[in-house]
């Protein structure tokens, strides 16, 4: 058998655009892998000159799937930035909110996005392998739960922030209106509610994955243990947090390597440019960029679900807490390598926002009067950092002594997830693509490497290095090319005007 490239394009089930290209060598193996996204997001561009406090309402637009977690991010660098932190009513307003949209963001990837593949299974018809199929083999009444539970907790996001979809209401220093009796006891039946969804989805993983003997076997498998460093919000406590906390990160073997705290952010985190995609690549900045390479010495840290709990002591809530002790106790190590136990750990973190949101509306402070803090002193720089469902989300502003943008900076959790999703789909690529073998189910394995991470390429994708490429390719009759035009225009040049 002679080389050849197996192109995956596009990549599914995901929120972007993106492929994989696979290249063998003469043996028909896999000699690399490429995860390549190619979508552009220009946000950090033209938000220059705009007033800081419009990014509550811009940055939510980046991604119709994650916008309350740029807009709680955009919230507290708002804060940071203006020198005023929330009052404690606006806090809880703005963590009921948070943990409304953990809670239906998590169930859309799992059950949308992830159950598929083991409930339908890996090798399934493509046509059978998505949400249809799972409520055709698990029955009408489970996706009437999931629609349900979901649409209850975006009514909270709706009641604090307006709308659902791209969230407004969060302002320096607090939020925009505040909770009456009426709605905390409706807060309450939701919270309640979910709580009990949570805990029935738990149960509905493990008999699905951990006591189902080919899905166990899948979710331990070699080719989806990727050995990284992690990085995670902590609270006081070490325990998760969502909302707030210190950024804390861990080394292979689970030792503390770094605490700093969001504001600090550049003196870690390193970002990496490679030629063929358009997502910056992170690392641990006093350590280097090594490369894709795992293992001790990796500048590698990955962010989300997993490692949310890899790197805390425990969990913040109790029932939380023992499904944590119970998830480590069957992977039988911590941190966990096992990048498919990111759907574990996500279905875990749910359970965690709904328990602190029966907290939450049982809390006498949810209802007062004091809901911002107008004290607002012009700092000029503003970080804003909260741990989004996929992970550690940074937003950084600076502005003029007018408060106009002047420099934007995000990192966002995929961006985080990066490097270490393009080693993961090279490793599974190598594991299942042997001697020329190609079928669509060992394909679909291989981007159930990356499905894992739950990946937001809309959020992610960043000009590279300031150009934004045509490329456009003619062909004939016979789809055989015969010429191929191209151009180019500097998006961060304000003096280049493209054609």
């Amino acid at each position: 058998m002679s080389a050849g490239t197996i192109t995956i394009d596009p990549i599914t089930r995901l929120e972007g655009h993106g492929k994989i290209e696979i290249f063998l060598n003469d043996q028909g193996d896999v000699e690399d892998a490429f995860w390549q996204v190619s979508e552009l997001r220009g946000f950090e561009r033209f938000c220059l000159g705009r007033p800081a406090e419009e990014m509550t309402r811009i940055a939510p637009n980046i991604c119709g799937v994650c916008p309350s977690a740029h807009h709680m991010a955009a919230s507290k660098a708002l804060d940071d930035l203006y020198g005023a932190p929330p009052t404690p009513t606006a806090r809880l307003i703005r963590q009921l909110e948070f943990n409304a949209f953990y809670i239906e963001d998590h169930y859309i990837h799992f059950f949308f996005l992830a159950a598929p593949d083991f409930v339908v299974g890996p090798d399934a018809d493509p046509a059978d392998r998505n949400i249809i199929g799972v409520v055709r083999k698990l029955g009408k009444d489970i996706g009437a739960r999931v629609i349900e539970v979901r649409r209850k907790n975006r009514e909270i996001i709706r009641l604090v922030f307006s709308k659902a979809p791209h969230p407004e209401g969060g302002l320096p220093g607090g939020v925009s209106r505040g909770i009456t009796s009426e709605e905390r006891r409706w807060i309450a039946e939701i919270a309640d509610d979910s709580v009990a969804f949570a805990k029935w989805a738990l149960e509905l993983f493990k008999e699905l994955v951990v006591r189902n003997p080919v899905n166990r076997e899948l979710m331990l498998h070699d080719a989806y243990r990727l050995k990284t460093c992690y990085m995670a919000l902590v609270d006081e406590n070490d325990r998760v947090n969502f909302y707030d906390g210190m950024v804390k990160v861990v080394d292979p073997d689970g030792a503390e390597m770094l605490r700093f705290a969001p504001q600090e952010y550049r003196e870690y985190i390193g970002e990496w440019v490679e030629p063929w995609t358009y997502v910056k690549m992170c690392h641990l900045k006093h350590i280097g960029w090594k490369g894709l390479v795992e293992g001790p010495g990796t500048s590698l840290y990955r962010v989300a679900p997993l490692a949310r709990l890899n790197v805390a002591a425990g969990m913040a809530t109790p029932l939380a807490q023992k499904e944590y002790e119970q998830m480590f106790n069957v992977l039988e190590e911590k941190p966990s390598h096992h990048t498919l136990a990111m759907h574990w750990a996500r279905l875990i973190c749910a359970l965690q926002a709904a328990e602190h949101n029966q907290m939450i509306a049982a809390d006498p402070l949810l209802t007062g009067k004091d809901i911002r803090n107008t004290s607002l002193h012009l700092k000029r720089i503003g970080v804003g950092c909260v741990e989004a469902p996929r992970g550690t989300l940074f937003h950084h502003y600076e502005t003029d002594d007018r408060g106009l943008l002047t420099r934007v900076n995000l990192i966002v959790a995929t961006q985080n997830n990066a490097a270490p999703i393009s080693l993961s789909v090279k490793k599974a690529a190598k594991e299942f693509i042997r001697h020329g073998e190609i079928r669509e189910g060992l394909l679909n394995r291989i981007e159930m490497a990356f499905r894992a991470y739950d990946p937001c390429l809309s959020c992610a994708t960043h000009v590279l290095p300031g150009q934004t490429p045509l490329v456009v390719n003619i062909r004939g009759p016979e789809g055989r090319r015969i010429q191929t035009l191209s151009r180019s225009c500097d998006i961060f040049s304000p003096n280049t005007a493209c054609p």
